[in-house]
């Protein structure tokens, strides 16, 4: 078991008297617990000298695939990210629910699209959880999601509203697929990527949910 993830699961161990503390998924220095994904003429990916990792331009697609072990339900991920070139998504966070998978997009089809792909094998551009965003380039924004049982919710802040937020009800996790033919299942089973985009990331965190609150829960499935 990796040392951090031994630390994170000893928290939880505690009787549970207390949420669990955010594992950090990025250390500030290099890119140790990931991998480049194996991408074609993906750009290169290196962390800077403020800690964050700068994810530059592919043809079309950069990413990273993060090699330690992770849960598959019941957590949350918090990110910081913002696009410095391009003009479409700087932050394509694919994400395990239960035995499938499934990408949160930020900024995608022309640089607005926040959505889900795929759910019902309908991608963020077609399912009814698709919004688009005016972003700006060059400002960080935080991107949130949490993952229950029958409940998936995407959260996207910047320092002065909330932007965009999905809360997705769900039967199976089969209903969560990634995009066919797009080879974002090489950032499985958690990554993030870019298309055709300049991007940075920073401030990535992943937290066991030990409480749920009421809204984690399903209110309109049988």
């Amino acid at each position: 078991m990796n040392a951090k993830w031994a630390v994170l699961a000893g928290v939880l161990c505690v009787c549970g008297a207390r949420a669990a503390e955010p594992l950090s998924l990025f250390n500030g220095k290099d890119l140790s617990g990931w991998k480049v994904a194996d991408l074609y003429k993906g750009g290169e990916i290196r962390v800077l000298e403020d800690g964050s990792v700068l994810c530059a331009k592919g043809t079309p697609l950069s990413g990273i695939a993060y090699t330690n072990p992770i849960p598959k339900m019941s957590y949350e991920l918090k990110l910081e990210a913002k696009r410095v070139e391009g003009s479409d998504f700087f932050a394509a966070l694919t994400i395990p629910v239960e035995t499938n998978f499934c990408t949160v997009i930020i900024g995608g089809w022309g640089g607005g699209l926040c959505g889900v792909s795929s759910v019902n094998y309908m991608d963020a551009s077609e399912n009814m959880w698709t919004r688009h965003v005016p972003f700006e380039s060059n400002r960080w924004y935080t991107l949130r999601v949490r993952v229950m049982p029958n409940v998936l919710q995407v959260f996207l802040d910047d320092q002065d509203n909330r932007l965009y937020h999905a809360r997705i009800e769900y039967e199976k996790p089969e209903q969560f697929t990634l995009r066919a033919g797009s080879d974002i299942d090489k950032t499985a089973p958690l990554g993030l990527a870019t298309f055709d985009t300049v991007a940075q990331w920073r401030a990535f965190t992943l937290t066991k949910i030990t409480e749920p609150t009421d809204d984690d829960k399903p209110k309109n499935l049988e």
